[in-house]
């Protein structure tokens, strides 16, 4: 194998570094049961506690009328323990949806009064001057390089036009499993220095070990890195940002000293299955209403998404190390959805913690399908129900628990809804077969019956989708009035039927999701770790046998529940059939729904206004990743692909962290075992053929 340990040829500068000096900053891990003491932020908008009385006082009166005619729907033969159950389920799913109404109405009203940039200079001004430096961060994980190098050249290339590349350093911090996608992001980083000049403004760093994930990837920047950057801007390996909002970010974060976060609203874009597409019209149309309700009563006890978002550095270091939870998996050690509770933590001790929705230019993507949906939301799941153990942490502001509590309740409300479905048939089967109780527990002159009331039943349904739907019809209100996006959205009547199509293909979606959550947590609390996968972005497609094998068990449950429901009463499977519908036909709709949609976009229909006129980053970013990863299918593969370029090689080796200290680091076996293959292998081929990833990575 004389081949594997050939010296390379000369070909990089002699001062050639993938990473800056370093510039170390002291994160201790914080403690739960204690906290700081805190203040108020001064960036907290006035009248807060009217705001959030409007909002939270609002909900609690619907969900209060929402009860009562409830409670009277269940209780004219006397509430039996099934009606009481039923009726404690609709209290808190109503409850739900009823603050999520009243937040969006607020949110309606501060989109159409201009609100949503707190913070940040008038629309339109002229872009303010930055004295700092600031670190862009864009973690990845066996990402497609292309896709990350694209990204990062076309914001570098966007900064140094608008005249602040100065002000701008660029980090790929790679938490890359994978050996050939390793490899590739190391041939995609020299290669983007080069085109860009980016020599001392463009680093990339690997992690051998990718502990605590996402969280552990950025925190080891932070003490290695983060006392030479005042501000940290996160990224996720699908995200665009224009220069216009990374600039007023910086600026907004150096004029205010006592923010700890600005969050973006990222709009969704580049889908191209139906899925996608469904999902970036939602939350192009829908997304602004509920994140400027969100930030008109959250204030500065706002979220942090994990994403498209910057971050004081010192203030992060000093309050966001995360402890390890106590326990096993799934619930104990490293925190998953580290991003809420790095937030909570930031405000627990002072920090303001701000949204701003009406700064334009922040871009991510979606899951092209169901199923990809499935496996985020699998992991997601996980983190957001360890939330639970964090809850009873000291010091945490009441807005950060509701936080908390929110994205527990985003994924337990599954499961409470199909108990509810069940609870519903279970009665309707009661009250048709249960004999009249002449002699009850109190004494009585009549039998009582089990029954419900089924004309208020009747109103009580209609007004629960009111309530449900009314943020879609808001959003359309406010699409109306806003000209450009409205034409962006192929105009009045094309936004509607597309608002119309949306709505229906997510109705019948949404009791797939239903069932597929309620397992995930059922899985979860179960004790199984949902582990860490690598997401897909472009193609949703999935052959059909593994679709069929994927959704059977959805569709069988659904016949099953429609046969039942129809059996008890007609109108029982009247009053289910959007539910059953949707279950039934999981495996076409997971199938067509991946598909790459065509019908729909020649129609002008779930259209979006950055498909037609994209801004300048985003559509360079694209233009750069098909070009990239054109030339990425042409190229050679990992080991190939590095010993086929002698400077790539030689790059490879002064990325390397340094080697084991012999007597002080324990033995690395999967090292150990990878040296004794190569050593017995006579060629490339050969030992390329002996090699397990993780051993060609330990080669590597």
């Amino acid at each position: 194998m004389d081949r594997l340990s050939a010296a390379p040829a000369a070909g990089l500068a002699p001062a050639f570094r993938a990473l800056p000096e370093a510039a170390p900053l002291e994160m201790p891990v914080q403690s739960l049961p204690q906290a700081p003491r805190r203040g108020r932020p001064a960036t907290s908008p006035r009248g807060m506690g009217l705001r959030r009385g409007v909002v939270i006082g609002g909900a609690v009166a619907l969900t209060v009328e929402g009860a009562h005619e409830m409670y009277l729907v269940l209780s004219v033969g006397g509430m039996t323990t099934l009606e009481i159950l039923v009726l404690v389920l609709f209290v808190a799913l109503f409850a739900w949806i009823a603050l999520s109404f009243t937040s969006a109405l607020a949110g309606f009203f501060s989109l159409l009064a201009g609100g949503g940039r707190r913070l940040l200079d008038p629309p339109g001004s002229p872009l303010p001057p930055l004295s700092t430096r600031t670190a862009l961060l864009m973690p990845t994980y066996n990402e497609s390089p292309a896709r990350v190098m694209a990204a990062v050249q076309a914001i570098d290339e966007a900064l140094r036009t608008a005249g602040v590349g100065a002000h701008f350093d660029s980090f790929i911090l790679s938490d890359t499993t994978d050996p050939d996608v390793w490899i590739a992001e190391e041939a995609g980083f020299l290669a983007v220095r080069a085109r860009t000049g980016g020599d001392g403004r463009i680093f990339y760093r690997r992690r051998a070990k990718n502990t605590e994930r996402k969280a552990g990837n950025i925190a080891d920047w932070v003490r290695r890195f983060g006392a030479a950057y005042p501000q940290m801007l996160v990224l996720d390996a699908d995200s665009v940002m224009t220069a216009d909002a990374i600039i007023r970010l910086a600026a907004a974060m150096e004029r205010n000293p006592g923010v700890g976060v600005i969050q973006t609203l990222p709009i969704i874009v580049n889908g191209t299955s139906l899925f996608a597409r469904m999902q970036q019209f939602a939350g192009r149309v829908y997304g602004p209403l509920i994140a400027y309700g969100i930030a008109w009563w959250h204030g500065s006890e706002g979220n942090y998404w994990g994403h498209n978002a910057i971050i004081r550095t010192r203030a992060f270091a000093e309050q966001a190390g995360l402890p390890i939870l106590p326990g096993r998996k799934p619930f104990g050690g490293h925190i998953q959805s580290h991003d809420f509770i790095e937030a909570a933590l930031l405000r627990r001790a002072g920090w303001g913690v701000h949204m701003v929705p009406g700064l334009a230019g922040s871009y991510e993507e979606s899951p092209p399908s169901l199923a990809d949906l499935a496996i985020r939301d699998r992991r997601w799941c996980q983190g957001n129900l360890q939330h639970m153990a964090v809850l009873r942490a000291r010091g945490l502001h009441w807005v950060s628990r509701l936080h908390l509590l929110t994205g527990i309740g985003s994924y337990i409300t599954a499961p409470m809804w199909l108990a509810f479905l069940v609870f519903g048939i279970l009665i309707s089967l009661q009250s048709r077969f249960e004999p009249p109780a002449y002699f009850g527990g109190r004494p009585s002159l009549f039998p009582h019956w089990p029954a419900v009331d089924p004309v208020r039943s009747k109103f009580v349904f209609v007004g629960t989708m009111a309530i449900l739907l009314a943020p879609k019809l808001l959003a359309y209100v406010a699409l109306l009035a806003r000209g450009a996006d409205r034409r962006g959205c192929g105009g009045a009547l094309r936004a509607l039927l597309s608002l119309l199509v949306e709505t229906v293909l997510a109705g019948l979606i949404a009791p797939v999701a239903m069932v597929t959550q309620s397992v995930d947590v059922g899985a979860i609390l179960l004790g199984r770790d949902s582990g860490w996968q690598t997401q897909r972005r472009d193609d949703g497609s999935i052959p059909w046998r593994e679709v069929v094998w994927r959704y059977r068990g959805v569709t069988v449950f659904g016949l099953l529940l429609g046969l039942a429901a129809f059996l008890v009463s007609p109108f029982l499977f009247f009053w289910m059939s959007p539910v059953v519908l949707g279950l039934a036909l999981a495996i076409p709709l997971a199938a067509l729904t991946a598909r790459r949609d065509v019908a729909l976009r020649r129609a002008g229909l779930l259209r979006i206004p950055e498909e037609a006129h994209p801004p300048a980053e985003l559509a360079r970013a694209s233009a750069l990743y098909a070009t990239l990863r054109a030339e990425e299918a042409q190229a050679a593969v990992g080991v190939r692909l590095l010993f086929g370029d002698p400077r790539l090689l030689e790059a490879h080796r002064c990325m390397l962290p340094p080697g084991r200290r012999p007597g002080r680091d324990p033995i690395d076996v999967v090292q150990v075992m990878a040296r004794a293959k190569l050593a017995e292998a006579g060629t490339l081929d050969q030992a390329l053929a002996g090699l397990t990833p993780a051993e060609r990575a330990a080669a590597l």
